[in-house]
């Protein structure tokens, strides 16, 4: 029987198996942020174990909430940034050089195919779309890997997802994985891999995929995962071209880790996107998924576009093609945030900012503040946000706060009306 892309990764990493179904796999990456890795650098620190076991294999950025709104967030910051510099982490990225983690490290190439990842944050399923096994993990694996660049988990089942059909025009991934995660459910595939694949994932582009691969979470995954192709190739030929001699020649390299034909899967599902239309969710749940619509006309009171699912930027060209020539409602408030200094300087020499700033949004520094209700967007009580950020708990912008996950063309046109509305990109297709 073949072998499926996570069951690859884990034979080419596997270190030990101290007990039946445990596999302590090899580390390629270790990512760190201010939010999680403190309270890991002060138990090591407390034990006599300061050490990490390869400065160059650990990358770490402090975006959670930058700059610092309070004492303790600056002292947060402040244990991550002298632990680089006692250890010589020269990825580490501060204040002016930040963006958010799960964007910021692919736009660095710090993920390949066949890669392993961990982090101390549940979105580290993001890094998946590049063909690699990448999953969030409590402190304690953190801190293992930190010392040792190792971590155990159980071997890997997977469910594999075939989307299929033609997306609609205004139809996108965030589309996509909501409408997903509405079928299956938020415990759909708990302690699972999803693999990603079919004709709709291979037409997208790296950013989609990453929107994709970043929710699998929401369904309960350990991790996303696509196949790597040409389009990962392309993407990262920047960083890889050294290694070598085509893209040819990398792609085959890569293509190792492809699922075989004869994989076993604890299940197929088969996801026709072809009459898909924008999604949006309602209440508390990620898999609580309306058409929009169905929630056409519901009120809100401030629109977010940013976060690590949709703050790069084919997300603000989306939604600043919306918002062109146009004016937010007079009563909502918006906010935009690239995800990175590299997005927001695309953004600038594009005109985007301009877009968002003459429709009347406010335009943030990179951060992901607002989507777990830190800072640079919190609600009060009782507000209601359209949001492209991934998370709809109870309270995750803000205490007794309502969030509506969407795509940037949804928050775009839903900023224009001031309450839930498709976007004129959209063209919903007719019965014949």
């Amino acid at each position: 029987m073949g072998n499926t892309i996570a069951e690859k990764i884990f034979a080419t990493h596997l270190v030990d198996t101290p007990a039946s179904g445990v596999n302590v796999i090899r580390l390629d990456a270790v990512f760190c942020h201010e939010i999680t890795t403190p309270g890991a650098i002060l138990d090591l620190m407390a034990r006599g174990k300061d050490r990490v076991f390869d400065p160059a294999r650990i990358k770490a950025v402090i975006d959670h909430v930058t700059p610092a709104k309070d004492s303790k967030t600056a002292t947060q910051g402040l244990i991550l940034r002298q632990w680089a510099r006692r250890h010589n982490i020269i990825d580490f990225f501060d204040i002016g050089r930040n963006g958010v983690c799960h964007a910021l490290f692919p736009e660095k190439g710090f993920v390949r195919p066949g890669y392993t990842v961990i982090m101390g944050d549940s979105h580290t399923c993001t890094h998946g779309a590049f063909g690699a096994f990448a999953a969030g993990v409590g402190t304690t694996d953190l801190e293992v890997g930190i010392l040792k660049g190792v971590c155990a988990f159980r071997s890997p089942e997977t469910l594999k997802v075939e989307i299929t059909g033609t997306m609609a025009p205004g139809v996108f991934a965030k589309d996509v994985i909501l409408s997903l995660i509405g079928r299956i459910g938020v415990g759909g595939a708990t302690n699972k891999v999803i693999e990603f694949g079919g004709p709709v994932v291979a037409a997208m582009d790296m950013e989609a995929r990453m929107t994709l691969c970043n929710m699998a979470i929401e369904a309960g995954g350990t991790c996303g995962i696509c196949a790597p192709d040409a389009v990962t190739v392309d993407y990262l030929w920047p960083f890889i071209a050294a290694d070598y001699p085509n893209r040819e020649a990398a792609l085959a390299a890569y293509q190792r880790f492809n699922p075989d034909p004869d994989a076993h899967y604890v299940d197929t599902i088969v996801h026709d996107v072809s009459d898909l239309t924008p999604q949006v969710t309602f209440d508390y749940k990620p898999d609580q998924v309306k058409s929009v619509a169905e929630m056409a006309g519901a009120p809100v009171d401030q629109v977010y576009i940013g976060s690590c699912t949709n703050g790069r930027i084919s997300d603000l060209r989306a939604a600043a093609k919306v918002l062109e020539g146009r004016r937010i409602a007079d009563t909502v408030r918006a906010i935009v945030s690239p995800a990175t200094p590299q997005v927001y300087q695309e953004a600038l020499k594009e005109g985007l900012i301009e877009i968002f700033m003459d429709a009347g949004f406010c335009v943030t520094n990179p951060t992901c503040g607002a989507c777990l209700g830190m800072s640079n967007g919190v609600l009060a009580e009782g507000e209601v946000c359209a949001s492209t950020t991934n998370r709809n708990f109870y309270g995750r912008m803000g205490k007794g706060a309502l969030v509506h996950l969407m795509s940037p063309a949804t928050a775009a046109a839903t900023a224009i009306e001031g309450v839930i509305t498709n976007s004129p990109l959209f063209t919903d297709p007719q019965p014949a």
